[in-house]
This record gives C-alpha cells, structure tokens and sequence, in this order.
C-alpha cells in the first residue's frame, strides 16, 4: 500500500510549531507533498528538512517568506523535477515532482486569485500554460498523481456557501471550467470524490469568525491522478482533530506496489 498525504502548510515553521511533524511521524505515509512552506533553503533546520524516516526536497519561491513547494520522501527519487521552466511561475516555487519507478508525485500550489485583480490575471495566465504539462503527463504513460493546493473549488458540493462565491476566485466558472478540463479532456482523476461523495468535505477555512468551528470551508486540496491509479485508490480522509495550518491534511492509500 503506498500512503500519500498532501498539506498546505501556510509557513512550515508555523506548521512544525503546531505538532504537524509530530502527527506525521505516526502516520505511516510514503509520499508528502507539503505547499506554501514559506521559508527559504537557509531558514530549514535539520528537522524541517529530514523529519524522522523522510528525505525533503524543496522548490523554494525567491520571495522570502512566500508561497513554495515540498516533498518528502521514504524512498530515494529517481528523479526530482524543480519548477516548470517557466521563469516568472518559478520564481514563486509552485511545482515538485518526483519520479520513482514509474511512479511520478507532484507537490503542486497554484496561485490565489483573491487578493487582487492583478493576482486573479497571475493565475489565469498560470492556468494556461500549466496546460502543457498537465497533458504531457496524461500522456507520458507513468501513474501520476497530482497533490496540493489547487486554489479552486470545482463543485457546489466543494464549499459551503457556493451561491454567494459565484463572482470570488476560487469559485469563478471560468476556473471551475479549467478544472473540468483537466478532469473531462485530459483524463485525470478527483481521487477523493471517486470514494466519498459527501457533502461538507472540506480542506480549508477562514481565519475569520467561527469558519472552522461551523465548519464553513471550502474543499481546494485534491490529490488529481491519472485513471490507473485513481482507480487503486482504497482510502481516503481529511484530518480535523487537530489543526496545523488554515488547510486540513489529505489522505490518500494507493494498492500499488512501488
């Protein structure tokens, strides 16, 4: 069985202070795709960088304290890709892969929308040219699986007050369009919703008012693979007991043998 847990940390060190190296560590996870690790390659001690029985690998954002990517892993890669070669997107640190056998893992962050509308054009022109890699990968004939943040709420179902988001980032139809793209065209996989289609699933909530008390979130951190391997999906879940971040852990255990 090969466990796969993705986390958008909202600063690592904010996150390891929280517990949430302590709770993985008991976890019994192969694969950890961790985003928005917010520190640079000088500011990881030893124990953010190779927590007990893993191995991290890092792309890191130019901007200090920003956005950025991680892996760690139980297992050596056989190859880590860092970026898209896409100069402006990386710079900001929003891709990871790992290759094992093949077997490929991507620690993936795409951009917020929400902050401006300078930051919603950032994350449609992101959108498009991520297109490319997304079909390479489809195509490539490797099981792929695609862990993170991916800062879109694909269905009604996927948040809590999806009426009244219809005009926000994170619930436009145009992303929710792209979305239905990657999934209907290029092939891939909601891992999670092919085993629990309950509503109120969600991954992230609001600092502001009672969001994570009442539950009132938005599902935006999917584990997105390709058919073979969704379908050796088993189990998946969504951590809440404790909070290490304003995203909730995913779960994913694959019947594959890597």
């Amino acid at each position: 069985m090969l466990r796969i847990i993705n986390l958008n940390l909202n600063g690592i060190r904010s996150a390891a202070a929280k517990g949430f190296f302590d709770w993985l560590g008991q976890q019994g996870a192969d694969v950890v795709c961790v985003q928005e690790i917010k520190a640079q390659a000088a500011d990881l001690t030893d124990a953010l960088r190779a927590p007990a029985g893993f191995a991290g690998h890092f792309h890191h954002a130019e901007k200090k304290g920003y956005s950025g990517v991680g892996l760690y892993c139980r297992r050596a890669p056989d190859r880590v890709v860092e970026g898209l070669g896409i100069a402006d997107i990386d710079a900001e640190g929003r891709y990871l892969q790992a290759d094992f056998g093949d077997l490929s893992v991507v620690s993936l962050y795409l951009p917020s929308g929400a902050s401006s509308e300078q930051r919603l054009g950032i994350k449609f022109r992101f959108l498009e040219r991520f297109i490319p890699r997304l079909d390479q990968l489809a195509n490539s004939g490797r099981q792929v699986v695609l862990c993170g943040d991916w800062n879109i709420a694909h269905k009604p179902i996927d948040l809590k007050n999806w009426k009244s988001n219809q005009k926000n980032s994170g619930f436009l139809p145009e992303e929710r369009a792209w979305l239905d793209g990657v999934i209907d065209t290029l092939g891939y996989v909601d891992v999670f919703r092919t085993l629990d289609p309950r509503p109120e699933q969600y991954t992230w909530w609001s600092n502001r008012g009672q969001a994570w008390a009442k539950n009132v979130g938005w599902r935006l951190d999917y584990q997105l693979a390709t058919p073979a391997l969704a379908g050796l999906a088993r189990g998946v879940s969504v951590y809440r007991d404790a909070r290490f971040s304003d995203h909730a852990p995913v779960t994913v255990d694959y019947d594959y043998r890597w």
